[in-house]
């Protein structure tokens, strides 16, 4: 039992020394259509992420993202939407230049808005993503995905009544990481 507990101890001690943390930017374009409502709205899309893992295995990312919201779908002033989400990351190493990888996670946000009984409009989220690294060296990596998320918001108050929305997002971006 004992000679287990080692060997557990410094496999275990192998593959944290293996991981890394990791910091990225991301700009892209979305578009978000709306199940209940015939509008969409589309515009350019940021993300700032921190994530600890291997980069040829999994990993753990945890992301804010910035999305500019032109259009006048909740309110006449509605401005940008702000999440923070936390994904799981697989990728896979098939012994070429590039690495793609499969993401898939959940978060949330809002959105500040412009009504009478209203200045602010909640979302929760679910996301899955595909996209691809690729490894400049051992420090760098550049990304490109495309990025679908399911929204549901917050029940709008109409006054006369509530109304709940939901949407599709889909986001190409464009990114690197700095790994440590």
């Amino acid at each position: 039992m004992k000679s287990f507990i080692i060997i557990f101890a410094l496999l275990s001690s192998t593959l944290f020394a293996e991981s890394k943390v990791y910091f990225g930017l991301d700009y892209g374009s979305f578009n978000e259509n709306f199940k209940s409502l015939d509008a969409e709205s589309s515009s350019e899309a940021m993300r700032l992420k921190v994530g600890y893992g291997i980069r040829e295995e999994y990993s753990v990312e945890v992301s804010f993202d910035s999305l500019n919201n032109d259009s006048k779908i909740f309110s006449n002033n509605d401005s940008k939407k702000y999440g923070l989400n936390i994904a799981v990351v697989k990728a896979f190493d098939l012994n070429m230049y590039l690495l793609p990888y499969f993401k898939a996670g959940f978060g949330a946000g809002y959105i500040n808005i412009d009504r009478e009984v209203q200045s602010k409009l909640n979302y929760g989220s679910f996301s899955a993503e595909v996209g691809t690294l690729i490894p400049i060296n051992e420090y760098f990596d550049l990304a490109l995905a495309y990025n679908y998320k399911n929204l549901s918001y917050e029940s709008v108050d109409t006054i006369a009544d509530k109304v709940k929305y939901e949407s599709n997002v889909d986001t190409f971006y464009f990114g690197f990481n700095i790994r440590y």
